[in-house]
């Protein structure tokens, strides 16, 4: 073969190559081709992007129409448009408000009742919120009522506030209604009889431990005249007002009633610690540790401001 047919048929196979390179075998009909950006259509926005048209026109789409090559491309864009923006006609509903329910400690009382304590809550048994409501931080001046107070705060080594009140009547009946000069008199027989009801469920060391403080009571009274004037003395006679704001902020325990404390075991009272006597001052009114939200503790506070009454 001579080199001039060579040459020959490869210009020409070149130019079949460059003619099948302008023209196509098939139209590329494809609408994403070319970049097309409507009118109406932000590129700051992404929900309205490009990319939600295109898979608006997939073949997902159940609209015939949009994969009809005929379709003219303005139609396709109005018909894509309509379908990513939001409709007019539709209305929106506003969302249901949420109502959060405050925890018992938020809001311890029932709907429409005064504000308490938050140690008083919606499950506090309802002779527990009695005692709140008329007892405790009230100023007590009667030496049967101390007596019986500082009895009661004893019994916490043991059971709690309800247990106790519940117990209360049955208490004032098994000691006398806690007259110092009938318990102090009282003997093995009575002692073993008061720690046998199953009624109370006291121990008779706890049994044996009110006789004696009776007994100390009626020395207290010859010294100094009565319960009351030996107890409130340590407070000037004048009820302490601590104005506590939180829970948190109420002591179990004061400088006051360590020293009460310490005088107590001295004469021989028994049960008589810190924490016990705190917690009496607490029920007897001499310390008035109702938070200042408590609707008892203007009550408490106006009872203090009375002079005191020594009975």
């Amino acid at each position: 073969m001579s080199k001039q047919y060579v040459k020959k048929h490869a210009m020409e196979r070149s130019r079949n190559i460059c003619s099948l390179r302008e023209k196509p075998d098939k139209p590329i009909t494809n609408l994403f081709s070319r970049k097309i950006y409507p009118i109406a259509l932000q590129r700051t926005c992404s929900a309205l992007s490009l990319s939600s048209l295109s898979l608006s026109l997939s073949q997902n789409s159940t609209d015939s129409t949009l994969t009809d090559s005929s379709t003219p491309i303005d139609h396709k864009i109005s018909l894509a448009l309509r379908l990513i923006a939001p409709s007019k006609r539709r209305e929106t509903t506003p969302l249901p408000k949420i109502v959060l329910h405050p925890t018992s400690d938020a809001l311890p009382n029932q709907e429409g009742g005064p504000r308490r304590c938050n140690w008083i809550t919606r499950n506090s048994d309802k002779v527990y919120v009695q005692f709140h409501d008329e007892c405790w931080g009230v100023p007590v001046y009667d030496d049967n009522e101390l007596f019986e107070l500082l009895a009661m705060c004893g019994m916490l080594m043991d059971f709690n506030w309800t247990e106790i009140l519940k117990r209360r009547e049955l208490l004032r009946e098994a000691f006398g209604g806690f007259d110092p000069n009938i318990v102090c008199k009282m003997g093995e027989k009575e002692i073993i009889e008061i720690a046998s009801n199953k009624e109370l469920t006291l121990a008779e060391c706890r049994v044996r431990c009110i006789v004696d403080n009776a007994k100390c009571i009626t020395q207290v009274v010859r010294e100094c005249g009565s319960l009351s004037s030996y107890m409130w003395e340590y407070v000037s006679y004048k009820p302490m007002n601590n104005r506590f704001k939180y829970p948190k902020s109420v002591p179990l325990r004061s400088p006051k009633a360590e020293i009460i404390s310490k005088d107590l075991v001295r004469r021989g009272f028994r049960l008589v610690g810190p924490v016990i006597v705190y917690s009496f001052m607490q029920a007897a009114g001499m310390s008035i540790d109702h938070l200042v939200d408590c609707f008892r503790h203007g009550e408490c506070v106006s009872l203090a401001e009375r002079p005191w009454r020594h009975v």
